[in-house]
């Protein structure tokens, strides 16, 4: 059996699981919490497997490199650490309510992978990545992204449950952030939709995100999926309380939930301040000359080592709590997702080998 087939098994458990983790927070039921739990434990493992032998497939081709080196090996192994990272959260704490917050980042990470047409081969390392700095420095920046994500998960699961009036800012944060989340999900399942199943070839459903919705060439479909847009959003708006009234079923503490919320900051930003900037300067040098280049990439991930900064120097010498904080780490998360994602569909550099 090889990985591509066990990645697949991966993707489709993660999707499973989150289903079932969905099912355990709506019905509370200590069974189907443990169903889901069995299910995210296999799907991770088949992933691990399947990330071992995609190395070693590597070597059997002659090329022999760590499975991390382009955009499709990378949403992998970020959902791995993802994954790896809520698993120790669950057994330490004995608490799956993350679960149903969680397996649907892994779950629209690997859903990206196929609605887009990553390219899937296994290729070898252009000359800017022959260095002995690569293991390390994308290592330890993916764990890193995965304790901001897991950050983003706490954030956002302590402004539900601490917001009660529908005119505070943070009720309106992650209604807005929440629908948003769900809206571009369902916009690439659209995209998918229409271009995949009349035979469209992947490069050519990269250049079409969001155009079988928002970006339509018919007037009146983009028109509708903008009313239905901003119609989503007024809902979650409008009834948000009732999944604050699920979650305080859970009785989990805020206290918890801030804690924890800085316990994955406190461990991301030095690995992101050590493999993704010292590390990344010291390559960069390596490969072209120059520590730092202002290359979108390098902007944006310096835009986000800010964010966090800010984030830890606001908790520590401002005395911020609550929700501002909560709020601030659910914005860090944004920051990583265009720096790792956006800039490559968006933007070029000196970092476009790692493009779609």
């Amino acid at each position: 059996m090889g990985s591509p087939i066990l990645f697949g098994i991966a993707e489709v458990g993660y999707f499973v699981a989150m289903m079932v983790y969905i099912g355990y927070f709506i019905f509370k039921n200590k069974t189907v919490g443990i169903c889901a739990t069995t299910v995210a434990v296999a799907a991770f493992l088949s992933q691990t497997v399947a990330l071992v032998l995609r190395w070693v497939e590597s070597y059997s081709l002659g090329i022999g490199r760590a499975p991390l080196t382009n955009l499709y090996e990378s949403l992998i192994f970020f959902v791995w650490c993802l994954m790896l990272g809520y698993l120790i959260i669950e057994f330490k704490y004995k608490n799956r309510t993350f679960g149903a917050f969680i397996t649907p980042l892994a779950g629209l990470a690997l859903g990206f992978i196929d609605l887009t047409g990553i390219s899937k081969e296994i290729e070898p390392l252009v000359p800017a990545l022959q260095s002995n700095w690569l293991l390390a420095h994308v290592t330890m920046s993916f764990i890193a992204y995965a304790a901001f994500g897991l950050a983003f998960a706490t954030g956002m699961l302590y402004l539900v449950l601490s917001t009660e009036r529908r005119t505070e800012s943070s009720y309106i944060f992650w209604t807005v952030a929440g629908s948003v989340f769900l809206l571009v999900l369902a916009a690439m399942g659209a995209d998918y939709l229409k271009f995949a199943m009349m035979g469209t070839s992947p490069e050519q459903i990269r250049s079409y995100l969001f155009k079988a919705t928002f970006r339509s060439a018919s007037g009146p479909t983009a028109l509708l999926s903008w009313i239905g847009a901003f119609a989503v959003i007024f809902c979650a708006w409008r009834y948000g309380y009732v999944l604050r009234r699920m979650l305080k079923s859970f009785d989990i503490s805020l206290e918890f939930l801030e804690e924890l919320n800085y316990k994955v900051v406190a461990v991301g930003f030095p690995i992101f301040t050590l493999g993704g900037l010292i590390f990344g300067a010291i390559w960069a040098d390596q490969a072209w000359g120059v520590y730092w280049s202002w290359d979108p990439k390098e902007t944006w991930s310096l835009i986000t080592w800010l964010v966090y900064a800010f984030y830890l120097h606001a908790r520590y010498l401002r005395g911020w709590r609550g929700n501002k904080i909560a709020v601030l780490s659910s914005i860090g998360f944004i920051t990583v997702i265009f720096t790792y994602l956006g800039v490559n569909i968006l933007l070029s550099g000196l970092h476009s080998y790692g493009e779609i």
